[in-house]
């Protein structure tokens, strides 16, 4: 797989660009008492309403704002590896709208939003972290869910080298519109469409558009054992397997402590799980496993390097809360893969 240009003038500025839900995780340090009184479900993400949203943020002290959402995880996992990402998201014009925007400056990801909400405020996720290292989250999609085929630019989506969609963003119509258009205008650029299906319930909801999505735009999907399961509507992992084989050109498909499966036609490879000595939170394992996969894609890698730097970005950010890495990814890469 000969390696991605990104010196070719052909008007390619990122390894990656993503679409996804352009949300601010809000987070704040609070006792078991406060999930108690708010009935606050521990460990669990809810999505609430615009007045819910706002009266959690009213009940929390000194809060730490960074962007957040699926493929902006993403987005930011490429950046500390050392690559370049761009992501596209609707947001409002008010303060966490100017938080996400400045966050995403600050770690290196070039933003480009969509038309700016006049109706909802940015999202925002509030993520209550107890004593014992719970993360209980309460989640307002706001102007994020609003993405319509309007807020996709086609000059960002040609300026990256591969297009990575987040399955989360899938529920409505307009937004399966915007997705379909973005691929489109990838694909008139000679660039490659990747998908996260996200979630087994997305699957379950939308399975017909994900299937049509998936044989007619994707070149690369990224999903774990269930969802691909789902997906299929099969109990057995190996006949979902076969059959993703014949409809996406490459696959990369997260089994847990069983590490990974990364596939190219008929070539099927096995990725062993990085070893850690803990998994203390596994939220964005799977966002930078994609990163990991796409920063060895766009480097010509072969499929298993690809996947040996999914499974060890994954690696890092399930040893401590959050859901981004606490050291520079680069620094992580042996030098066999540099």
């Amino acid at each position: 797989m000969p390696p991605i240009d990104l010196t070719r003038d052909d008007g390619v500025r990122y390894d990656v660009v993503a679409i996804g839900n352009a949300l601010v995780d809000v987070i704040a340090a609070v006792e078991d008492q406060f999930l108690d009184v708010e009935q606050v479900v521990k460990g669990s993400m809810t999505l609430v309403d615009a007045d819910r949203s706002a009266h959690l943020y009213s009940r929390i002290t000194k809060p730490t704002q960074t962007s957040g959402g699926s493929a902006a995880n993403t987005a930011y996992g490429l950046a500390s590896l050392g690559g370049r990402a761009g992501f596209i998201g609707k947001i409002a014009e008010d303060d966490l709208g100017r938080v996400f925007g400045n966050d995403m400056k600050t770690v290196g990801v070039g933003f480009h939003p969509g038309v700016t909400s006049t109706t909802e405020p940015t999202g925002r996720c509030i993520i209550a972290v107890t004593p014992d290292g719970q993360r209980s989250m309460s989640t307002f999609l706001g102007a994020a869910s609003l993405l319509d085929p309007a807020d996709i630019s086609r000059e960002a989506v040609a300026s990256g080298a591969v297009l990575f969609l987040e399955g989360y963003l899938f529920d409505r119509d307009l937004a399966k519109e915007a997705f379909r258009t973005a691929s489109k205008y990838a694909h008139e650029a000679g660039r490659k469409v990747s998908l996260t299906l996200s979630d087994s319930f997305c699957v379950d909801r939308h399975r017909s558009d994900f299937m049509a999505l998936i044989k007619n735009d994707i070149d690369i999907l990224f999903c774990n054992e269930f969802e691909l399961q789902s997906l299929y509507q099969t109990d057995s992992y190996e006949e979902a397997l076969g059959k993703l084989r014949h409809d996406c050109e490459f696959g990369a498909v997260t089994r847990d402590k069983r590490g990974s499966v990364v596939i190219n036609g008929d070539d099927v490879v096995h990725i062993e799980p990085e070893p850690v000595d803990q998994v203390v939170d596994a939220t964005g394992a799977g966002d930078m496993y994609a990163a990991g996969f796409l920063f060895g894609f766009t480097r010509g890698m072969k499929i298993e390097d690809c996947g040996r730097l999914g499974s060890l970005s994954a690696s890092e950010v399930i040893t401590h809360v959050g859901p981004r890495p606490l050291v520079q990814l680069s620094s992580l890469i042996p030098n066999h893969l540099r």
